[in-house]
């Protein structure tokens, strides 16, 4: 399949099929809001290395996360029926990112959260598009994770921890409000054990679209979800 190159002057992208074997689709264009949240419509996110132009990628298959299908470990559970963590909402988007991109990984040199991507997202932000999950342990930022909403869909960006189980604590939390809500799929993109271990699986390409084209006719909840999202509810053992 060609690599498509994107025009400065148009917000167009390519059928997401054409995408190659890597799942890469286009290069070029720019991180504006308007051209972010088209792509995440079209089944399509931003990927790539600072020093390189912009990547977009449509992976087949998809990593997802059906919230009816979240799977909490043994090991968790003594977590939240204590409530080990305190989390927040949208209060400190883009100090999550930077600790995000700075999250040393295993096989991963840098950082593809580079301060171009952190001014996008937090524009996305600013819009109430782009939303944080904040974990606390006392008064220590513990863990977080970020990404985007659109209607009944949550595009997961990232995560990071500092420790054990912050992170996890605060994407089950975040997933089970989010089912409450009516959300239907969380997009992990790509696969990862972590995120495996979780529930999360693939599926093609060609569904995922399916999802996003008739996810357009749900409404957004934009703007800042530390209101949407405030009111903990039970934990039940047997999830």
């Amino acid at each position: 399949m060609p690599i498509f190159w994107l025009s400065d002057d148009s917000l167009a992208f390519p059928d997401p099929a054409l995408a190659n074997k890597n799942g890469l689709l286009a290069v070029g264009g720019d991180l504006s809001p308007e051209r972010v949240l088209l792509a995440y419509q079209m089944g399509i996110f931003p990927w790539f290395n600072p020093e390189d132009h912009i990547l977009w990628w449509s992976p087949d298959p998809r990593f997802v996360l059906f919230p009816a299908e979240l799977k909490i470990q043994r090991s968790m559970r003594p977590y939240l029926n204590q409530a080990k963590f305190r989390l927040t909402f949208d209060q400190h988007f883009e100090t999550i990112m930077r600790h995000c991109g700075g999250t040393s990984r295993p096989g991963q040199q840098g950082t593809w959260i580079s301060d171009e991507m952190v001014e996008s997202y937090v524009q996305l932000h600013r819009l109430g598009y782009a939303h944080s999950v904040e974990v606390w342990d006392g008064n220590e930022l513990a863990g977080g994770l970020y990404g985007i909403a659109l209607g009944k869909c949550f595009f997961g960006e990232s995560m990071f921890t500092k420790v054990s189980n912050a992170s996890k604590y605060g994407f089950i939390t975040l997933v089970r409000r989010l089912e409450e809500l009516g959300y239907a799929m969380v997009d992990c993109q790509q696969q990862t054990r972590h995120l495996a271990s979780l529930g999360a699986r693939p599926i093609p390409r060609e569904k995922f679209l399916e999802f996003l084209q008739d996810n357009v006719a749900n409404p957004t909840h934009r703007g800042n979800w530390s209101r949407l999202l405030d009111e903990e509810p039970p934990f039940s053992p047997s999830n």
